[in-house]
């Protein structure tokens, strides 16, 4: 190859490094900026109380209203048929539990799914510390690559 043909890849070379460090600049910029949305949702979803979740506000809703349902049942069946004061107590009671029942499963199905949450925010994580760390290596080949480039103008130049 002529001084000329040597000269020429070698500009080319720094232009192709150039143009390969702004679009790794540009690519960093995207992977750093889908990095904060994924921490943004992990802290958005992970706090979340799953008892004030609308799927949870809406099973408590007919939990209760089956439950209110039930013990107006008891004391109109105790009304009727004279029961004591203590068996819709215990009607009450036992209402009471299935509510607690379904609040303390609601939150354990909370805890699975932060759980789950946690997982899928760390796999996105390494993902994204992957991707950064593989244009840090390109990064490296590129500016070797212009380096050489800037090698090859210097060694074409007449002195």
């Amino acid at each position: 190859m002529g001084m000329i043909g040597s000269a020429i890849q070698g500009i080319a070379a720094i232009g192709g490094g150039i143009a390969s460090a702004v679009a790794n600049r540009k690519a960093a910029k995207m992977i750093e900026d889908q990095r904060e949305k994924n921490e943004n949702w992990y802290n958005r979803r992970y706090n979340e109380d799953a008892t004030q979740r609308a799927d949870a506000q809406a099973i408590l809703t007919r939990t209760e209203e089956l439950l209110k349902s039930r013990n107006k049942q008891a004391e109109a069946a105790a009304a009727v048929m004279g029961g004591t004061d203590e068996s819709v107590a215990q009607a009450k009671a036992a209402a009471n539990q299935t509510l607690a029942n379904a609040t303390a499963q609601i939150a354990a199905t909370g805890a699975a799914r932060k759980d789950s949450i946690e997982q899928q925010y760390m796999a996105n994580d390494t993902n994204f510390n992957k991707q950064l760390s593989d244009l840090k290596s390109q990064q490296g080949d590129n500016i070797a690559s212009a380096i050489e480039g800037v090698g090859q103008v210097a060694s074409s130049m007449p002195f």
